[in-house]
């Protein structure tokens, strides 16, 4: 099969090599995958070049977590009905050496999610990081229906999801942006109340919206926004923060302690087996019902997956996606 791997970490185009690779075998309880798309991630980028010190898990690795594909083999243990299913991957490069910048991948049975007819492939190759982690985000705390959430970054692939699943989920949705020209970008059929960080009195702005305080926090730098936060929550609020700008933040204690606030923090590779399957649930189910716009970058070949990584280092806010079947 024709794949993209690295052997060593570093810069894309100095370590990602594209050529011929061995083709791979379901085993027991696996699904073998031909892939139409693979999703490229930040998290997919940062394990490629060492981020935070990370070392290589396997001698060669093939990138990427998500995709979307059709199941073309199965392993024992497996209902062979499941051959010539459309489906989106999640976690495929999670513990596991082989990603899905490649022809085909091999996950376990479960992270092979059915695809809806109604859902693009596209669609559901950017489902699996940034879904699954949108909606731990706005879940983690419990149910939100009748709540007001508040959705910090809502242009982020993560922060857009959040925003349309807790839409979805009969949630009140406030998200914010960095700064003013980029409010007309926001999808307002899923955010209520929109605002700027840069705004004179922001606290103001999102407490004129819900005097009461926010009931939910989904939040994509921590570090840089949690005066905001503590400032606009209520008492019970919860925050779930799966990224920050400062690794060792510091936070109001004592105002946050008599608010009983419950911070939540988001690893995604390591959420439970049960909040994953739900998230995979769920996240099918509002893209089969159009609740889902996900915004797209690129879609380059396979032989331009370092150019894809590059993309997504750059800090491209929509998708990028590597066209696995051209």
């Amino acid at each position: 099969m024709r794949a993209v791997w690295y052997d060593r970490q570093g810069p894309a185009r100095d370590v990602l090599t594209f050529g011929e690779f061995a083709d791979l075998v379901a085993g027991p309880g696996e699904v073998r995958v031909r892939l139409r798309f693979s999703g490229v991630n930040p998290g997919d980028t940062k394990k490629r070049r060492g981020w935070l010190g990370s070392e290589m898990p396997y001698p060669r690795v093939i990138p990427h977590s998500d995709g979307a594909g059709v199941i073309d083999a199965v392993g024992d243990g497996v209902d062979s009905a499941r051959i010539g299913r459309r489906v989106w991957i999640f976690g495929a490069q999670s513990y596991r050496p082989f990603g899905t910048a490649a022809e085909m991948t091999v996950v376990p049975e479960r992270q092979a999610v059915d695809l809806p007819d109604e859902v693009p492939d596209e669609i559901g190759a950017c489902l699996g990081i940034p879904g699954i982690t949108a909606h731990r985000a706005v879940f983690v705390g419990g149910a939100v229906a009748g709540k007001t959430v508040l959705v910090q970054g809502v242009l982020g692939s993560v922060g857009s999801l959040a925003a349309q699943l807790a839409h979805w989920a009969g949630a009140t949705v406030i998200g914010t942006v960095r700064q003013r020209d980029d409010l007309d970008q926001i999808n307002g059929r899923a955010v209520t109340h929109s605002v700027a960080l840069d705004e004179h009195g922001v606290v103001d702005v999102i407490r004129a919206h819900t005097p009461a305080g926010v009931d939910h926090i989904v939040e994509v730098a921590f570090s840089d926004n949690i005066d905001l936060d503590a400032a606009v929550a209520r008492n019970g609020t919860s925050i779930a923060a799966y990224a920050t700008r400062t690794d060792r933040p510091g936070f109001p204690f004592w105002p946050m302690l008599f608010d009983n606030i419950t911070i939540h923090l988001l690893g995604s590779d390591d959420f439970p087996p049960a909040a994953k399957q739900q998230a995979a649930k769920d996240l099918t189910a509002a893209a089969q019902q159009g609740a889902l716009t996900i915004a797209i970058d690129a879609q380059l070949s396979l032989e331009r997956t370092a150019e894809a990584h590059d993309r997504v280092d750059a800090g491209s806010r929509a998708r990028v996606l590597v066209d696995v079947s051209g």
